[in-house]
């Protein structure tokens, strides 16, 4: 790992905001900084290599990260979410109990015998792929109040079970670890909506913008890298560290200073690092030579989209059903556990990618009708006018 290489991978990562600014249709970043890791790979020209130590290291930390910046994405103090509380997760239960026997099916049909780690990736959601896609608007209506608790209790339930399944022999300890983790988080929430109520937080932020300090940030990373240390030390991954702490920042009311400085941090270095380096470790090569991949990764997204989209038979509108099925985190989470404990093939990880970027491409598309579907008439007018003009 040197200088060079890293100012070539900033460089080259830049590729995502690119495809990104098209005006027919938003593709999500992240599509762009996985192709990079691709073609700088082993599949491409051989300037990557994923287990470089340096370079694994700096994509933990973006992995901690990219979770925590989809933590703090769910709106666990949104007023509305308990007006969905019972809906929402009476369909994520649904979408978790649907997947079971979708992901057996899919592991019978390939003769994997990872019925049960389809399943967890069949049944997860991504917040942070379908908040972005909203362009920050308002979500005020019932059905998109509804989305945002199943959403939540996807992501947080998928993050937990996803170890546990990878590494049934040591479920135990990764159910212990989990334990501790998500304890341990919800002790610095505590923290900080104490500090937020008794003003301590106030008077550390005016502090902070009148000298030039960004305690606020120094103080969030804190937490969030001795949650991956205690993470690390009982076996878990960094994701749920990462997760756990951004759900903790959530409920505590994160300021938006420290929002717009650890999103900063996080896209502007830390994620596109931590994309180029998942896509280098995947062998388009081994999809070439083992065509059953692809049809796996197919296979896992539609039946992804089944389950999910299965949620109009409870009057949840289609764009919304289909839009709960976009992946990320849990897949790559599967891909970072599952190779480095030797449980999935070069192919199933290959796989896994292939099924989110689906799902992704599937949000991608329906972005403007998933905006009219969460937000009143007047506010999706207003949106959609913005959003042109933002084009």
């Amino acid at each position: 790992m040197s200088f060079a290489l890293l100012a070539l991978i900033c460089a080259v990562a830049m590729l995502g905001p690119v495809l990104s600014l098209s005006h027919t249709m938003h593709v999500p970043v992240v599509i762009g900084e996985l192709v990079v890791g691709m073609l700088l790979g082993p599949a491409g020209f051989e300037l990557l290599h994923a287990n470089n130590p340096v370079l694994d290291f700096l994509a933990q930390i973006g992995f901690a990260l990219v979770m925590f910046v989809a933590g703090t994405h769910v709106p666990l103090r949104n007023s509305q979410m308990r007006t969905g509380l019972v809906a929402g997760v009476s369909r994520a239960v649904a979408i978790g109990v649907l997947s079971i026997p979708l992901g057996l099916l899919v592991a019978w049909m390939f003769d994997t015998g990872h019925g049960l780690i389809y399943a967890v990736v069949i049944a997860s959601s991504s917040a942070s792929i379908v908040m972005p896609a909203l362009g920050g608007a308002k979500v005020d209506t019932m059905a998109g109040v509804e989305m945002l608790v199943q959403l939540a209790v996807a992501d947080a339930s998928s993050i937990i079970v996803l170890p546990l399944v990878l590494d049934p022999a040591r479920a135990g300890t990764a159910a212990l670890g989990a334990v501790v983790v998500l304890g341990v988080a919800a002790i610095f929430s505590v923290i900080l909506t104490w500090a937020r109520r008794t003003g301590y937080w106030h008077r550390v932020r005016e502090i902070s913008e009148e000298r030039g300090l960004a305690i606020e940030l120094r103080m969030t990373l804190t937490m969030l890298f001795a949650l991956a240390a205690i993470a690390v030390s009982m076996h878990v991954s960094v994701m749920l560290a990462g997760f756990a702490m951004g759900l903790a920042m959530s409920a505590a009311h994160e300021p938006h200073r420290v929002a717009n400085q650890t999103f900063a941090l996080t896209q502007g270095f830390f994620e596109p690092l931590f994309f180029v380096w998942v896509g280098s470790s995947l062998d388009l090569r081994s999809l070439a030579a083992d065509p059953r991949a692809i049809v796996l990764g197919v296979c896992l997204a539609v039946a992804s989209m089944v389950a999910h989209g299965l949620g109009v038979v409870s009057r949840q509108p289609w764009p919304i059903a289909l839009s709960t099925c976009a992946q990320l985190g849990v897949p790559i989470g599967a891909v970072a556990m599952g190779e480095s404990m030797g449980v999935l093939t070069a192919g199933e990880s290959t796989a896994f990618l292939l099924s989110a970027l689906l799902s992704i491409a599937m949000v991608a598309l329906l972005s403007r009708r998933l905006l009219a579907a969460v937000t009143s008439t007047a506010t999706a007018a207003s949106n959609s006018t913005s959003y042109e003009n933002n084009a």
